[in-house]
Parts: structure tokens; C-alpha cells; sequence
């Protein structure tokens, strides 16, 4: 889950920044010859020799591995395929090991947590053992996948229908199962010379690995990487946001209770006084009492807006104050008409707005009788009177946030174009892909 979860957006950059580049000359080079296995190598060999000669060969095409290591030829294309191999090895290490700080920062974190957690559970272990361990979590199951597929992780470009040839791929995937060995330390089984030179470079290999994932494993604690302590929360200005639906808060506020030891056993964790202020879980019946008590407020709110345009504009002037109402609904009325459609008020509230003097006296007066019917106020009785009104026309406050408001949305509605842009260039590259596909298998056939 985690690897997965890094290997996209950021992840997925970092190894495109560090791996692309060694990835791209490997794959550009069409002259190498990586191939080890001696029995491979020698029937390759003839297979060049009667192709280049038009004759067949004399010599026998099935044989065992040491005739053909007998044979100079053979020997001499093992060492070259031997020093090609190392070559493309450290050039891809080299990528990697000179750029691990460009690993996500949640990747090393959980290498270092791995790291600690094996040095209690395993105290007599080595460190050699322990981050051999590390070096597989952050390498084989990061980095290598994208070594092997450097199409299929969109490190490297490829065009539509260019996919990467048999022989591209054989080398990757010996470069990455040389990686893999000796991130592990792991030696190829075999007697040959050549699987003696290859495990000799492979030791040597894994010591820059396990000095490498000591780095790795080099990082600050969180609090100190984002500079949060206890009281970080007091002093955010903008809270921040959780959509959670009521059935997931409860289920939530289950599973804290039934492992409050594990995750507080201290009786003075902050936690812990929490869980014991809300008490028991509740039930979905005994919170109709507060959803009820948050409609009333919003009733309340409501009549409180429709009390601003009777309020008397000009005190003793009934005229008067009948012609500032008629002025204040005709500019509303404009205002609503340049509105964007998306950002207009609620119709009740329009319709509301557009009533007349007279009646929307008559609806106040019709509003209170159904408060007072609904029972006591669930506002807390020590609330300063007229708080909510003047909380309303500090209207100048409540334009500034809107504005800011807008101007995020406004961010993430540029971010969601920009992606919905990506997604359809990559949703043509694969019909084209496909296309080529189906073209390419009609036409074998």
C-alpha cells in the first residue's frame, strides 16, 4: 500500500528526475551484449558464424557448459557481456545513489521506523542483516518494478505504438536482478568463472547499498520536518476541513474506545480525557436531539436576514422607510441579475427578499409564534443578545473570506483542468497504443 501510494504523482517524479536519464542512454545503445550463459552465448556464436559464412558449422550445436567455456571465442564474449553488465550497473546505481534525497519523504520515514522497529524486536541482529531488509523495501519493491518497466511507470517516454524491444527489456531486467542481489546480498548459484566474477561484484555492490540506507534512513522526525508541535493547532488560522458522514464518526469513536489502552494508556493523555468527556458511543436516535437543535438555528439565522430589511432604516418615517425597503430590493435585484449562476442565493431566501414590506412584517411575526412552539432556545442561555446580528453585518469580514474562498477554489478548479487535461493525453496514447496493437497482430496473420 505504501509503495503504491508513492510510486504516483510525486513518487512516480522522483524516479522519472533520477532514473529516466540512466534509463534513457541504456536504451538508446543498441550494440550491447549482456548475455552470461555459456550455452547461450556459444550457440549464438555459431549462429553468427554460419549466417556470416553460409556454411554450417563443424562444430557440434548441443553441447554442455564447459565445452563451451573451451572455447576462446566464447570466453572473450562472456568477459565483454561481464564488463558491460557492471558497466549499465553502476550507472544506474550511480543514479540511485547519488539522488536518494529526492526519495519521498514518507518512504525514508517508514525506512527509518522499519529500521528501529527491527533493532528492538532482533537486538543481536547486524546491522548488515538489518538494513538488507531496508535496502529490499526502499529498492525491490520502489525502484525496481520501474527498472524492469520503465514504460509501464511513465519514467522514460515512449511514443504511441514504439514499445520496447525484446532485447531492451532482457537488459533491464539483468540490470535490475544485479540491483536486486545486491541490495540483498544475495549471490547467483553456479560454478563458472564468470558467476564467481559476477558474486565478487556483487559483495563489493551491496557495501555501497548498506552505507547508502544508512542515508536513507537519515531523516527528522515529523514534528521537526514540518515544524509541528502540541500547539501547532491553536495557532492555524484556517481550520482545516474532514468530510466524515455520521454512521463513520461513530464508528470511529467505537474503535478509539475499545483500543484506548493501546492508544492512551496514560490516564492523563489528552486523549484519553476526551474519550472520557463523550462517554459511551451514541446511538443514530440520540443525535436526531442535535440535528434538530442545528435546524432551529438555521431557522433562527434565516429570520434574523429577513429582520435586516424590516429593521427601520429612517426611525418615526413609515414613508420613508417603505421607500429605503422598495431601494433595497431593486438593488438586490441587480446584484442578482450579474450573479453567476453557480454563486446565486438560496431561492427561499430570494423569494423571501422579494416580499413586500407588510408581509414580511406579518411572516416575522408568523416565525417567532413557530420558535416559541418549537420549545427553549438551544443556544446556550449566557449568548450576549443580538450576537448572531451582529456576527451578520459584519459584512466586510465575511467578504474578505468569501473572496479567499473563491480565489482556493478557483486554484483547484485550475488543477482539475490541468489533470483532466493529462488524463485525455493519456487516454489517446493508449487507443493509439491499442490500435497499433491490433494492427500489428492482423497483420502477422
Amino acid at each position: 500500500m505504501l509503495v503504491n501510494f508513492y510510486r504516483q504523482a510525486r513518487g512516480q517524479n522522483s524516479l522519472r528526475d533520477f532514473l529516466g536519464p540512466a534509463l534513457r542512454d541504456i536504451l538508446l545503445d543498441q550494440t550491447l551484449s549482456i548475455r552470461t550463459d555459456p550455452l547461450e552465448v556459444y550457440k549464438t556464436w555459431i549462429n553468427q558464424t554460419e549466417t556470416q559464412t553460409g556454411h554450417k558449422s563443424s562444430l557440434p550445436y548441443e553441447v554442455s557448459a564447459e565445452d563451451a567455456l573451451s572455447h576462446p571465442e566464447v570466453q572473450r564474449r562472456i568477459d565483454i557481456a561481464i564488463i558491460n553488465l557492471k558497466n549499465l550497473t553502476d550507472r544506474v546505481l550511480k543514479a540511485i545513489t547519488s539522488n536518494l534525497n529526492k526519495l519521498p519523504y514518507g518512504l525514508r520515514y517508514t525506512a527509518k521506523a522499519l529500521r528501529d522497529a527491527l533493532k528492538t524486536k532482533f537486538p543481536a541482529a547486524s546491522e548488515a542483516e538489518l538494513y538488507k531488509i531496508v535496502g529490499n523495501l526502499v529498492y525491490y519493491r520502489y525502484m525496481n518494478p520501474a527498472i524492469v518497466a520503465p514504460d509501464g511507470f511513465d519514467v522514460v517516454d515512449r511514443s504511441a505504438g514504439s514499445a520496447l524491444q525484446p532485447e531492451q527489456r532482457h537488459i533491464l531486467g539483468s540490470v535490475a536482478r544485479m540491483l536486486q542481489h545486491a541490495a540483498a546480498n544475495k549471490h547467483f548459484h553456479g560454478d563458472g568463472y564468470h558467476v564467481h566474477i559476477l558474486n565478487q561484484y556483487i559483495t563489493q555492490t551491496h557495501g555501497r547499498f548498506r552505507y547508502r540506507c544508512q542515508n536513507v534512513c537519515d531523516v527528522p522526525e515529523p514534528e521537526e520536518r514540518f515544524s509541528m508541535d502540541e500547539f501547532s493547532e491553536q495557532l492555524i488560522v484556517n481550520r482545516p476541513i474532514i468530510y466524515i458522514s455520521v454512521s463513520e464518526l461513530l464508528n470511529t469513536h467505537k474503535l478509539l474506545l475499545e483500543h484506548q489502552e493501546v492508544l492512551c494508556p496514560d490516564p492523563l493523555d489528552p486523549l484519553r480525557l476526551i474519550l472520557n468527556d463523550l462517554g459511551p458511543v451514541p446511538s443514530l436516535q440520540e443525535l436526531n436531539g442535535t440535528v434538530t437543535c442545528c435546524s432551529i438555528v438555521l431557522y433562527r439565522c434565516k429570520l434574523v436576514l429577513l429582520g435586516l430589511d424590516v429593521g427601520p432604516r429612517c426611525p418615526g418615517d413609515t414613508r420613508l422607510t417603505e421607500v429605503c425597503h422598495d431601494w433595497l430590493v431593486q438593488r438586490r435585484a441587480r446584484q442578482d441579475a450579474q450573479t453567476p449562476e453557480k454563486m446565486k442565493r438560496n431561492p427561499s431566501l430570494v423569494a423571501n427578499g422579494n416580499l413586500s414590506l407588510e408581509e414580511k412584517k406579518r411572516k416575522i411575526v408568523r416565525s417567532l409564534r413557530r420558535l416559541e412552539a418549537l420549545g427553549p432556545d438551544p443556544v446556550s442561555a449566557q449568548t450576549e443578545p443580538g450576537l448572531s446580528l451582529q456576527d451578520i453585518r459584519q459584512q466586510r469580514v465575511c467578504r474578505q473570506r468569501r473572496r479567499a474562498e473563491l480565489h482556493k477554489l478557483q486554484q483547484t478548479l485550475s488543477r482539475l483542468q490541468e489533470k483532466s487535461s493529462f488524463h485525455c493525453q493519456q487516454v489517446d496514447f493508449y487507443r493509439h497504443y491499442i490500435t497499433s496493437c491490433l494492427d500489428n497482430l492482423t497483420t502477422g496473420r
